[in-house]
This record gives C-alpha cells, sequence and structure tokens, in this order.
C-alpha cells in the first residue's frame, strides 16, 4: 500500500548466476559486439562446468579449462552403451564401467608417455613432466567429439596435481598446448597489480554498489599498466613465431 499519495517502491529482483554463467554471458556479449576473442583460459571452476564449456565451443572459440582429477571420460576401447528400451540414457551405474576418471587414465600412462617441458611466466621459465591425450568428456551429448586432456605430474610428486581440457587443434604441438594451459598466471598477476599497485585492496566498503564502483575505476586506473604489458608480451611472442591470441576468465 502507498503512504501520502506516494506510488510504492518498485523492488528489483536479482536472479542468481554461477561464475561460469556470468563468464559465458559476457563472452557472448563480447562476441555480439565484436570484441576479438582468442582461446578461453579458465580454472577448475569454469572447466568443470560443461554447460560452460559447450557455451565456449558454441562461439567457435577453443579453450583451455582446468578440470578436477574426478572428470569423467569415455574409455577410448569403449562403445557408448546404448539407450535402454524406453529411449532413456542408460542410469550412471550403467555407463561407470564405460567411462574413466583423468586420474584414472593418468595413473595408467606408461613412463614414455611424460615429458619434461620448459615454459615461461613473466619471463621466468619453468619445467615439469607432462603427458595428453585426446580423450572424450562425458557429457549430456550422445556422440561427444575428441579434445585433449593434458595432464601434469611433477616428478617430485607422488600423483598427478593438474589437469586441463583443450580443444585447441588435433596437430597442436605438445610445448604450444602446455604454454596455452599455463598462460592463466597473467589474470593472477593483474589482479595481484590491482590490489598491489592501484589499491584494490584497501577498499573497506560493505555496500555492493560501492565496491563495484571502486573496482571500476581501480580496473580503469590499471588499464594503461595492462596495455604496456600486452604490447611487451605480444612483441615477445611474436619474435618467437608464438600464438598469443588468448581471452582469460
Amino acid at each position: 500500500m502507498s503512504h501520502g499519495g506516494t506510488k510504492p517502491r518498485s523492488r528489483r529482483t536479482s536472479v542468481f548466476k554461477t561464475k561460469p554463467q556470468i563468464a559465458l554471458d559476457q563472452l557472448k556479449a563480447a562476441h555480439a559486439a565484436g570484441v576479438p576473442l582468442g582461446t578461453v583460459l579458465g580454472d577448475v571452476a569454469f572447466g568443470n562446468d560443461s554447460q560452460f564449456r559447450n557455451g565456449v565451443s558454441a562461439l567457435a572459440l577453443p579453450y583451455v579449462l582446468g578440470v578436477q582429477s574426478n572428470m569423467l571420460l569415455w574409455k577410448t576401447d569403449s562403445v557408448l552403451p546404448p539407450r535402454r528400451s524406453d529411449g532413456k540414457q542408460p542410469s550412471r551405474p550403467q555407463q561407470r564401467p564405460y567411462q574413466v576418471s583423468a586420474k584414472e587414465l593418468a595413473l595408467s600412462q606408461p613412463a614414455e608417455a611424460w615429458q619434461m617441458i620448459t615454459w615461461r611466466e613473466d619471463g621466468e621459465a619453468f619445467t615439469s613432466r607432462f603427458a595428453r591425450l585426446r580423450v572424450r568428456p562425458v557429457t549430456q551429448a550422445e556422440q561427444p567429439d575428441e579434445e585433449w586432456l593434458l595432464i601434469e605430474w611433477p616428478e617430485e610428486e607422488a600423483a598427478p596435481t593438474k589437469y586441463w581440457l583443450s580443444t585447441r587443434p588435433a596437430d597442436i604441438g605438445f610445448a604450444a598446448l602446455v604454454d596455452a594451459a599455463k598462460l592463466r598466471w597473467r589474470i593472477e598477476r593483474d589482479y595481484q597489480d590491482l590490489k598491489q599497485e592501484v589499491g584494490l585492496g584497501h577498499y573497506e566498503g560493505r555496500g555492493w554498489r560501492g565496491l563495484h564502483q571502486s573496482a571500476l575505476r581501480l580496473t580503469l586506473s590499471h588499464m594503461p599498466i595492462a596495455l604496456i604489458t600486452r604490447d611487451l608480451v605480444t612483441a615477445r611472442r611474436v619474435a618467437v613465431n608464438a600464438d598469443w591470441s588468448y581471452t582469460t576468465i
């Protein structure tokens, strides 16, 4: 009911969205606006979401996304189980014998499957042990396309430590695939710069609007740093004839 002849305030309704849903909406908006986009890079929060991966592929964008060790994959030599007599897909317990987890697959690889690969992060060289395989992730698609599973298993560790799924081309070089998987350090560095160089870490407000206004102003302030860094990295990668077109989330 209105008071004093004034109209009642309309309440804004907020629709909850997950991080992958928000990121996919942003990618769609950028794609529709004609913004140049490259290979999409993201961590486990995005890679474990099959709807996000499918949405990126629907935009004709390749990705390199972190996934968990329990990510299920169809066994290479298995025929996908047929639908039941009622037309529905087999239940998960019925499908499990045809599947293997990323960790199970990694642990089954012979010694010759692992290679020492060197990559660079902000000019510093790192080396670790990797294996890669062509796999079909378990999704709602009855016949999923093959893509890369990249596994990192440092020699000093008792088990593999990191996994990625990638739709980069089947003929991509091993070192180039590792380089792409490791390029997400850029966004971590940008976030560190935002906190340490331009003051994002000093924000003490509690309001949602104030937080976003502060983040927007500081991001704009950080833009010259990001552009200069991009130009330096681009020049370095062009000098060694490397692919540098990536979209990091």
